[in-house]
């Protein structure tokens, strides 16, 4: 076998991760603590109450944004009736009336899909830059890191709301249906813009942990490239921090909006958002108090259920907690 023959041959070994020398310890050991990890991880989630109280939590609202219906109990939030305005819960309409005269059950539950979306289409926006700038920025270190780490330092300076409350009421109009003005993509859009450097933070980290390790050396060695180093054998590394990140983010997100919404930059009518009704209905708070209590219940269940999985998922993938 030529010289060539037997570089080539190392190469793949490693990159299939079966090489017999210096980097088959390496990431044999990785493949295996990372199992280990995962596999210790849903031992302890299985165990943790507060998992699965948020797991189900989470489950029927995710449910209940894809099929509303289910849960509306055959109303049409948009048939209402004026002579029901303000009609307290009864027991055929359980949440009672809006302000319009609509059943404010169905209502409720038709808030849930627009804060689900935004919720999921700004953490998939927050990953993607944190992810992107984070890995870019530890990998390679110097002047890269210094410029990058600076700009998320900038966007730190301005709080997530006020952040998304400036850019929301000053930005321009556009047509663009997935984010045309004052939509769910525009307010995830604004959120994800001010809530990325976390997540950037926690790669970088994570990738700084790592570059020098004798498997990073190694596939380095047998000719990898930076974009393979950092997509096969670094950011699997993160997978873990970034995974307890998203969880927690969402219902930080969820939350953002209704806040967003209840000022007036958020989400217009006719959407259907829980800030909306929170704020339609402050103004009868004393003769009409569930216009504000059931949105509003239902809006902190839903972020506890996320706080509460990536709070347990953080107490299972870290090793500390669980010795």
């Amino acid at each position: 076998m030529t010289d060539q023959q037997q570089a080539d041959l190392r190469k793949d070994e490693i990159e299939a991760g079966t090489t017999t020398g210096l980097a088959s310890p390496s990431v044999d050991v990785t493949s295996d603590r990372q199992n280990s990890l995962w596999s210790d991880a849903w031992v302890a989630l299985k165990r943790n109450p507060f998992f699965w109280i948020g797991a189900v939590l989470t489950v029927v609202f995710t449910v209940m944004a894809i099929v509303p219906q289910l849960f509306a109990r055959g109303q049409d939030p948009r048939a209402c009736d004026l002579a029901n305005s303000r009609g307290l819960p009864s027991a055929e309409h359980w949440f009672g009336y809006d302000v319009q005269g609509c059943d404010y059950l169905a209502t409720v539950v038709y808030g849930a899909r627009n804060s689900l979306i935004i919720g999921i289409f700004a953490v998939v926006v927050i990953l993607v830059l944190g992810v992107a700038v984070g890995a870019i920025a530890g990998y390679f270190g110097g002047v890269t890191d210094g410029v990058l780490s600076r700009i998320a330092d900038i966007f730190y300076a301005l709080p997530l709301i006020l952040g998304a409350l400036v850019l929301l009421r000053v930005g321009p109009e556009t047509s663009i249906p997935i984010i045309n003005s004052r939509g769910p993509g525009a307010v995830a859009l604004a959120l994800a813009l001010f809530g990325w450097m976390t997540a950037m933070r926690l790669v970088r980290s994570q990738v700084i942990a790592v570059r020098n390790s004798d498997y990073v050396a190694a596939a380095r060695a047998m000719g990898a490239g930076n974009t393979r180093i950092l997509v096969r054998h670094i950011l699997p590394n993160a997978v873990a921090p970034v995974l307890v990140y998203t969880t927690i983010t969402i219902g930080v997100i969820i939350a953002a909006e209704a806040t967003l919404t209840y000022l007036g930059v958020g989400l217009q009518r006719p959407a259907f958002s829980w800030g909306l009704q929170i704020e339609a209905g402050q103004d009868a708070i004393r003769s009409a108090p569930h216009l504000v209590l059931f949105p509003s219940i239902v809006l902190t269940l839903t972020v506890m259920a996320f706080i509460l999985m990536g709070d347990a998922l953080r107490d299972a993938l870290d090793p500390r907690q669980r010795a």
